[in-house]
């Protein structure tokens, strides 16, 4: 079953990691120029109300944790972090592998 769940998410993110990319790589072709989506912008398109309010709880929780962790986190580009996650967990989904040099039957 957690098989089967990190498979399934891993492949939501990859399909929402590709739609990211292809989505930047339209408007970049109608601007112009490079425009990259980043994580803070998507979590701004999708939760208007509770993003806002991210920067305070995590500083009220640890400061510094808000610098090192969150922030560089935030400006990542969606794409490519949504196709890393999706990949990290279709990998750790992925069924174990038959061990060689071992009967698996009588």
């Amino acid at each position: 079953m957690v098989r089967f769940l990190s498979r399934f998410l891993g492949l939501v993110f990859l399909a929402g990691g590709f739609v990211c990319l292809v989505y930047d790589g339209a408007r970049s072709i109608a601007n112009n120029a490079l425009r990259i989506t980043s994580v803070s912008d998507l979590a701004f398109t999708l939760f208007k109300d509770r993003a806002s309010a991210l920067q305070g709880t995590v500083e009220g929780v640890a400061p510094w944790l808000w610098q090192i962790l969150v922030l560089p986190l935030t400006l990542a580009p969606a794409a490519l972090l949504g196709l890393v996650i999706g990949a990290v967990l279709l990998w750790i989904g992925q069924p174990a592998r038959e061990r060689i040099g071992f009967l698996s039957g009588p």
